[in-house]
């Protein structure tokens, strides 16, 4: 951990799963500040009390600040001699980032925007925005919006002296068990003995853990380069198989499966990688960079000179990454704190 040593880490939307998943992480080590940054006073004081229960040690390295990424003055007041950022304030449900598309822009496209430029303006030396697979090949709101972030962030990129601050981006799938997805509200539903709602069984999805969300956001920290975007080589399945491997581990009858149809905005599968950024993405073991298209506004000299070779990579999507079954599914579950919580609770109220 030298890498934080006394160092000061501010977290936008920072009471989210991903910003308590950090903390669990890096609480107890040599890190001097985690600043948690959102707009919900409820989730911040439910955080301060969890951690001042199980870390009371060190749970005064937690500091608190209310705000909204929309507004850039919070924003500074937050940000003040801050070492590094990790973004993942967002608007991320599909749904209703459908109903209301300009809430999306103004939280994912002009909140990063904010963010980035306070970054800059206080001399942040590095800064990772978080995406989703959804801003690759967008057909909703939520991912649209994600996908003008990016361009946000790769224009930021190119815009700041690459010694003071760096901004990277990692594009992550559906992360298992976070809040607002889909396996909490099977297991709330198996609880009241509810049938389980499945969307469409053959829809396919990247899955990782939280510890693999913020292992992303680590190797983007320390390997990543000034408007780069990585992922992982993440796996997936298909809805049907998760609706499978969480009833046979709560030992719920799949018979209790039920389809009712694709939302508003889904698609089918996600891309992580698209074609067009397969041509130079750089393969570095277990995950992808996608370096920053550095060309300037003038292109008359590539009327005459250009580049023909490119990589032999194609589209990276959750139908053509490993498909896991049910049993590696139930281990990838069974790996989660929070699925075994949820089991020894139902254990202990039979």
């Amino acid at each position: 951990m030298s890498l934080f040593n006394n160092k000061t880490l501010l977290i936008t939307g920072g009471t989210g799963s991903f910003g308590n998943a950090v903390l669990n992480r890096f609480l107890s080590t040599d890190i001097g500040e985690i600043r948690i940054f959102s707009r919900d006073e409820k989730k911040q004081d439910d955080m301060r009390h969890e951690f001042q229960a199980k870390m009371p040690d060190v749970a005064g390295k937690i500091r608190f600040y209310i705000g909204d990424v929309r507004d850039i003055a919070s924003v500074k007041q937050a940000m003040f001699q801050v070492d590094y950022v990790f973004h993942a304030a967002a608007l991320k449900q599909v749904p209703s980032c459908e109903f209301f598309p300009v809430e999306a822009v103004k939280t994912n496209v002009l909140g990063t925007d904010n963010v980035l430029t306070v970054a800059i303006e206080e001399g942040v030396k590095t800064a990772i925005c978080l995406s989703t697979d959804k801003a690759a090949y967008p057909v909703n709101a939520m991912g649209t919006s994600k996908a003008m972030m990016e361009k946000v962030v790769i224009a930021k990129s190119r815009a700041v002296d690459t010694r003071k601050t760096k901004i990277c981006c990692t594009r992550y799938g559906n992360v298992l068990c976070s809040r607002g997805s889909v396996v909490p509200l099977w297991i709330e539903q198996i609880r009241s003995k509810l049938p389980i709602t499945l969307t469409e069984p053959n829809m396919t999805r990247f899955i990782m853990s939280l510890d693999e969300a913020v292992d992303l956001v680590l190797f983007a920290f320390e390997y990543g380069e000034n408007g780069d975007i990585l992922v992982q080589k993440a796996p997936a399945c298909t809805i049907k198989t998760q609706a499978e491997a969480t009833c046979e581990l709560f030992n719920y009858d799949k018979a209790n499966i039920k389809i009712i149809g694709i939302r508003h905005g889904e698609k089918m599968y996600e891309t992580l990688l698209t074609n067009e950024e397969c041509a130079h993405a750089v393969d570095m073991g277990k995950f992808y960079k996608v370096p920053c298209d550095k060309r300037g506004l003038n292109y008359d000299k590539y009327f005459i000179t250009g580049d023909v070779e490119r990589n032999l990579l194609s589209e990276f999507n959750s139908n053509n990454t490993q498909l896991l079954n049910v049993e590696q599914v139930k281990q990838k579950l069974l790996s989660l704190e929070y699925i075994r919580d949820e089991l020894k609770k139902m254990e202990d109220n039979q």
